[in-house]
Order: structure tokens, then C-alpha cells, then sequence
């Protein structure tokens, strides 16, 4: 399989990385050719600065969409309609429209589309998920999810909730299995152009629920949640990887592998556009993310809850 990779600045130098590692990088591209030519010097593969030329001069399977936010949608779409599998950084879109007319050119061009909600590869969510499933610790009613830090200097277009918080809204219905009924939201800004804090409840169905506090004002790294179980409170730290177990009879951190959830992210998505396995975040899932953020915002913005209609 050939893969090229669209925008490698940011976080889209650790998809160039773990391409290059597995073997499947052709060619890089970036607006900023200073930067297409140093990382395509060090891959040993093609570079460009722009995505009509990278077209007009290579042959490849898949594209790795790691642009601002504003830019993922006419991107992506000149790749699906070029018929190319295509993975494309979270958000999937700014506008959840733009996410509906993603998701349909790719089921018409019969591609594989996905966003990088990347915590569904964290070996931490992923035992929790397990606990979940089994109801080993009871049923799930609460998730409580705490994101803080400095602001990313390359995010420019989208506050925290499109940034940050979306990473806990697609966990929050991974883990659940479910969609929100309701989104209830309090977001501001203190230094930045886009709100830098957000807390954020979204109401499932059985009176389950998720609540997301984010925010770019913390001088620390901050990267937790915990779920609320009928038995038992389980920690996780999505940094360390750690999960912790609290019943009524003491403690247990259970032992786990530490593993770097984009490379098995990045494996996900090749394995689903050879066919080989499927894709474990679906359009549909990032449709869905983008259209609770919108609600979030909107909530913020009216001070009322906003009720949803999600499939």
C-alpha cells in the first residue's frame, strides 16, 4: 500500500513517523515547502506543496489529512472523489453538513474514510471498554473526563472544544455504546481568540452521563477520566496508560502493556482499506462528534440545553 501524508507540522509529523516505520510512506506534502522538502528528505520519499500537485504526479492507495481544521473538508473531498481511502485528523469537519457530504462521496466511491479520535486505541480506554462490556464491575452510569494544559501553539482556527474536547465526547460514546440525548454547555475565553474552557454534559439514555471539563489555562498536562461503575470507580490516566480499580474491598491497578495508541490507530486504518478488518471509528461516529460539539457550542451560547436527534 502507498500512503501519501497531507500536512506535517503539528501532530501530523508523528503520522509521517510511523508511516516512514511501517513502510508504506510515498510522499509528503505541505503548504510550506521548506517543511514538504525537510521531511521528505528525511523520509526518502516525494515531496510537495500542494495537493494538486502531489495528484498530478503520484500513484497511491490512502492520504493522511493532518491540516488545520478549516481546510479538512476540500481536501478530504478532492480525495474521495479521486477515489482514495482517506484518514483525516480530528475534527473530521468544522461543520457537521461538510461531515454528511463526506460520509456519502465515500460510500458512493465505495473508500474507507475515518477521523483520529485516538483514544479508542489507548490501552487504558481500551480496558476500561472491556470492564464495560463485561459489566465485570457493574453497569456504567457516570464518566467524568478532565483535559487541561497550555494551548497547542499550532491550533489557530478552533477553540478548545473542537481541539480538545472532542477527544472525550467520541470516548464518552465509545464507552457508553450510545449517543447523547441532550448537551448541556459552559464554555468562555480568557487569553485566547476561540473559548480556552469548556465543561460540557451530555445526557444519555437511562439517566447516564458524561461530563467533559477542558481547558487551556492549566500550567500542567493534565490527561484523565473515571468511570462510575455499579461497583467500583475505575482512574485512568491517558498519558501513563494506568487504570485503576477502587471497590468496597481496597485498590487493584492491574497490569498493563504501555502502547503508542497512533500506531495502532494508523494499523486500524490500513488493515480497513485492505479490507482485512474494520475501521473502529466510523464516519458516522466522527459525523456524530461534530455535530455534539456544534450543539455545545450552541448551548454555551444560549445558556439552554440542547436536545439531539443522533443516529
Amino acid at each position: 500500500m502507498k500512503i501519501v501524508q497531507i500536512g506535517v507540522g503539528g501532530f501530523g509529523k508523528n503520522h509521517t513517523r510511523i508511516l516512514s516505520q511501517l513502510g508504506v510512506l510515498s510522499a509528503v506534502c505541505d503548504a510550506d515547502s521548506s517543511k514538504a522538502k525537510e521531511f521528505g528528505t528525511k523520509y526518502s520519499v516525494n515531496h510537495y506543496s500542494s495537493v494538486d500537485s502531489l495528484l498530478g504526479s503520484e500513484q497511491f492507495d490512502a492520504a493522511f489529512v493532518c491540516t488545520p481544521t478549516s481546510t479538512h473538508f476540500e481536501i478530504a473531498k478532492t480525495l474521495l472523489q479521486k477515489k482514495k481511502n482517506v484518514f483525516v485528523e480530528k475534527p473530521m469537519t468544522y461543520l457537521s453538513r461538510e461531515g454528511e457530504e463526506l460520509l456519502e462521496l465515500a460510500k458512493k466511491n465505495k473508500a474507507t474514510l475515518t477521523s483520529g479520535y485516538i483514544e479508542r486505541f489507548n490501552p487504558a480506554v481500551s480496558l476500561v471498554k472491556e470492564y464495560v462490556k463485561t459489566k465485570k464491575y457493574g453497569e456504567l452510569i457516570m464518566l467524568e473526563f478532565h483535559r487541561e494544559n497550555r494551548m497547542p501553539p499550532h491550533i489557530k482556527d478552533v477553540g478548545i472544544i473542537y481541539d480538545t474536547s472532542v477527544h472525550d465526547i467520541d470516548t464518552a460514546m465509545w464507552l457508553f455504546d450510545d449517543v447523547p440525548e441532550v448537551v448541556f454547555a459552559r464554555s468562555g475565553r480568557i487569553r485566547h481568540e476561540h473559548e480556552d474552557f469548556a465543561t460540557i454534559m451530555l445526557g444519555f439514555r437511562e439517566n447516564k452521563v458524561a461530563i467533559i471539563s477542558s481547558n487551556w489555562i492549566t500550567p500542567i498536562r493534565v490527561r484523565k477520566f473515571n468511570a462510575v461503575c455499579g461497583d467500583a470507580i475505575i482512574s485512568s490516566d491517558f498519558i501513563t496508560q494506568e487504570v485503576k480499580i477502587e471497590t468496597n474491598i481496597g485498590a487493584e491497578i492491574p497490569r498493563k502493556d504501555v502502547e503508542e495508541p497512533l500506531l495502532l490507530e494508523i494499523k486500524n486504518f490500513i488493515a480497513a482499506s485492505e479490507g482485512k478488518e474494520n475501521i473502529r471509528v466510523r464516519p458516522e461516529d466522527a459525523l456524530n462528534t461534530t455535530k455534539i460539539a456544534e450543539a455545545a457550542l450552541l448551548s454555551s451560547q444560549k445558556g439552554t440545553p440542547i436536545y439531539l436527534d443522533l443516529k
